[in-house]
């Protein structure tokens, strides 16, 4: 049986590493320079360019909506979960739920994406202890850890949920939908 000297069993490991290392099995300088960096991080409101529509309610009784559409102006980022929305009125503030049996999917917005979700509301009667009388909203997103972004709400009252003085806004808010092509 035949050995190789200790200096050319070197050579030959040295040049079969060289070798696989030139291996192109999809991983490339960029997975390499990338490695450390985190994944798509939660996107941030001060990335976003903040858009507000709305279909107020015409009167109490009916259904308005407020919907609010998000543009990201940063780097590619992710929503997971569903943006918090609080209906702040003179002297409380409620915190709105999602909609019942919706599930909040991931999304991920690369620069220039669109997003957007709705506040639902049902339109409470004009200074009733029923009503809330709102003045402003604010929402964050969801994963962020900065302050949120107040509008003023010029929509009308909000119904109460259990008809009462002290009881929660009769309000919704949506997941983000995929704006865009």
């Amino acid at each position: 049986m035949r050995t190789l000297p200790p200096l050319a069993l070197a050579a030959a490991l040295a040049g079969t590493l060289l070798l696989t290392a030139c291996d192109d099995d999809g991983a490339g300088a960029d997975d390499v320079k990338n490695a450390d960096r985190p994944a798509t991080s939660a996107c941030a409101l001060g990335d976003m360019g903040v858009q507000i529509g709305a279909g107020a309610a015409p009167a109490a009784g009916d259904t308005g909506t407020v919907t609010v559409t998000l543009t990201n102006k940063g780097a590619q980022c992710t929503l997971k979960g569903f943006p918090g929305v609080d209906l702040m009125a003179d002297d409380s503030t409620t915190s709105v739920s999602p909609d019942e049996g919706v599930k909040a999917q991931p999304l991920t917005l690369g620069k220039g994406g669109t997003t957007s979700f709705t506040i639902t509301y049902l339109r409470g009667e004009t200074g009733s202890p029923k009503s809330l009388p709102v003045r402003k909203a604010s929402f964050t997103l969801p994963g962020a850890t900065e302050d949120a972004h107040t509008l003023t709400w010029s929509y009308g009252e909000v119904a109460r949920r259990d008809g009462g003085p002290g009881g929660a806004a009769q309000a919704s808010v949506s997941g983000f939908e995929s704006s865009g092509d």
